[in-house]
């Protein structure tokens, strides 16, 4: 049985979004991560009887949470079970045309708090880290089998952890003596990996490593860079995108791939006439990234590294 430890789950940014998405009666929206369905909720309140969303989780507990939602909305209503890279891609493919649909990237609260599920290192719990329980892949195999010098390079590069060495080749000689099962048995490698002075500063020492572990488990950069041009893909004109992104590395990609699509023209400044031909198709709905206010933060501090970006598919004739 999976245990949730703690208080419903929060939106982050849900006003935000919503004035970024601005859903509409009778338009069609998909929240691409469902998770616990909060911003599902007020985007179908929004839709009216006529309206469409469409909700995509990879994760099975999020199909239950769906139907409860489902019965008590007026919208119409599809749940896609896949990953979401994969679920637009086939919506692209089917020839489905959206007028909204969000991104928000990086793990649900519902999966932290599931302290089973083996994410967090603030309870013990056998080390899975799996979105899709159905796979094959888990921390626990990462941190057993993987060599040291792989171990090193997910840590550096998923978590941006500079003590990835140290922390690969003390994970190496713990599960010589006996395999790592528990994420309190990680923490504890970890912990005594990272100098004394750096487990009293920056967070937990173990954050980093998580998230590193997490993303290689679940392919989670693999899958945004996937997801973006499926996501642009199946906006109509007018259509508009939202992505929320919880570190540097998801909003590094967002911003990049958004920033790309704002771009018209790229020939030099002294030339009389444009030679590249390149056109504008997205117009940025900020201009930097929105973050939770202080009151969001106060009330669920877990927003305090959300970042929020937005673009509205150009018309045709809006293109320049």
């Amino acid at each position: 049985m999976l245990v949730e430890m703690t208080a419903p789950h929060v939106p982050v940014l849900a006003d935000e979004v919503l004035t970024l998405l601005a859903p509409r009666a009778g338009e069609t929206m998909i929240d691409a991560t469902f998770g616990a369905g909060g911003h599902s909720r007020r985007i179908a309140a929004q839709l009216g009887t006529t309206g469409t969303l469409i909700a995509i989780d990879r994760d099975p507990t999020a199909q239950g949470r769906f139907d409860e939602l489902s019965a008590e909305v007026a919208c119409h209503t599809r749940f896609i079970r896949d990953d979401f890279a994969t679920a637009l891609e086939q919506l692209v493919h089917e020839g489905v045309r959206v007028d909204g649909v969000l991104l928000d990237l990086g793990i649900s609260s519902m999966q932290v708090d599931t302290w089973e599920r083996g994410f967090s290192y603030s309870y013990d719990a056998p080390l899975d880290m799996r979105m899709d329980q159905g796979q094959e892949l888990d921390a626990r195999e990462i941190v057993n089998t993987w060599d040291a010098r792989r171990i090193a390079r997910i840590l550096r590069e998923f978590g941006e952890e500079r003590y990835s060495g140290p922390i690969s080749r003390a994970i190496v000689r713990a599960r010589d003596k006996a395999p790592l099962e528990t994420t309190h048995e990680l923490v504890e490698v970890i912990r005594n990996a990272v100098p004394a002075p750096a487990r009293f500063s920056g967070g937990h020492p173990a954050k980093r490593s998580f998230q590193a572990i997490r993303i290689a488990v679940n392919g989670e950069l693999e899958q945004i860079d996937r997801a973006l041009p499926a996501a642009w893909a199946v906006l109509a004109e007018n259509g508009r995108f939202a992505g929320i992104s919880f570190h540097s590395l998801e909003d590094r990609r967002v911003k990049r791939f958004l920033a790309e699509r704002a771009r018209g023209c790229i020939c030099p400044p002294d030339l009389p006439i444009c030679a590249c031909g390149q056109t504008a198709e997205a117009g940025l709905l900020s201009r930097r990234s929105i973050q939770p206010g202080a009151e969001e933060i106060a009330d669920n501090p877990r927003a305090a590294s959300a970042r929020l970006r937005g673009a509205r598919k150009l018309r045709e004739e809006e293109r320049a």
